[in-house]
C-alpha cells in the first residue's frame, strides 16, 4: 500500500510500515532523523494529499491547539489572547486538512484540545500504559475508514511522559526527564500508534498497491 506519514521527521511509523513491506513516506518541513532520506519528503504535507494514498497517517503539530496551554490562552482569567486563538485557529484548519482529506484510510493524532477551538468528536483516546509504557500520555485519535485500537499490555503508570509546569525537582519518573526538551519530546509519539494498521489488517495485505 502507498501511505503517507504525514508531520513525522522521526520517521519511526515510516520505517515500520516498510519493514511491513508498504510503500510508506514520511513527510515534514523539517529533514528527517530517522536515518532514511530517500524516504522522507520535506515538503507542505498538505501539498501532498492532492496525490493518490492508500493510508494517511497525520501528526499535526498542536502548540496553540492542545489544551495542555491553556494558561497561555487564557493569561488572565476571562480573557483570550486573541493572536494565539488565531494561531490556534490555523493549526485547526491544517488539522481538518488530513482527517478530510480523500483517502479511504485516514487516522489524525492530537492531544486534548482546547474546547474553544471545537474540534470535531474523536474516534478515541488512548493512553500509553496502556500498551506497556508506565506513563500517562492522554491522546486522542480521529479514525476514518480504520477500526479503535484495544490495550494489549495495560501496566501500572508511574507518572506523566511529559511534566506539567510545576515546580517539582524530582523527574525521574517523567518520560521526559528535561525540562527544556519537554516540547519537543511531547510531540514524539509510542509505538502504540504504530499498530494502527497492524489492527486494521494491513499487515497481511502487505503487498497490495505496490
Amino acid at each position: 500500500m502507498k501511505v503517507l506519514v504525514a508531520c513525522e521527521e522521526s520517521q519511526a511509523v515510516t520505517k515500520e510500515l516498510r519493514r511491513l513491506g508498504h510503500e510508506a513516506y514520511s513527510c515534514d518541513i523539517e529533514p528527517c532523523s530517522g536515518g532514511h532520506p530517500e524516504w522522507h519528503l520535506q515538503v507542505d504535507a498538505t501539498e501532498l494529499l492532492k496525490l493518490k494514498w492508500d493510508m494517511i497517517i497525520a501528526f499535526p503539530p498542536c502548540t496553540y491547539l492542545s489544551n495542555a496551554g491553556a494558561c497561555r490562552l487564557y493569561p488572565k482569567k476571562g480573557q483570550i489572547d486573541k493572536e494565539r486563538y488565531k494561531k490556534g485557529l490555523k493549526a485547526k484548519e491544517f488539522f481538518l486538512k488530513f482527517l478530510n482529506a480523500d483517502c479511504p484510510r485516514i487516522a489524525v493524532e492530537n492531544p486534548v484540545s482546547s474546547k474553544v477551538f471545537e474540534m470535531p468528536n474523536h474516534s478515541q483516546e488512548i493512553q500509553p500504559y496502556e500498551y506497556g509504557h508506565p506513563y500517562t500520555k492522554k491522546t486522542r485519535l480521529w479514525l476514518r475508514g480504520l477500526p479503535k485500537l484495544c490495550p494489549t499490555d495495560i501496566v501500572t503508570p508511574i507518572g506523566p511522559y511529559v511534566p506539567a509546569g510545576t515546580g517539582r525537582k524530582d523527574r525521574s519518573k517523567y518520560g521526559a526527564a528535561k525540562r527544556g526538551e519537554d516540547a519537543k519530546i511531547g510531540q514524539k509519539h509510542f509505538p502504540v500508534l504504530q499498530r494502527l494498521w497492524q489492527s486494521s489488517g494491513l499487515e497481511s495485505q502487505r503487498t497490495v498497491g505496490k
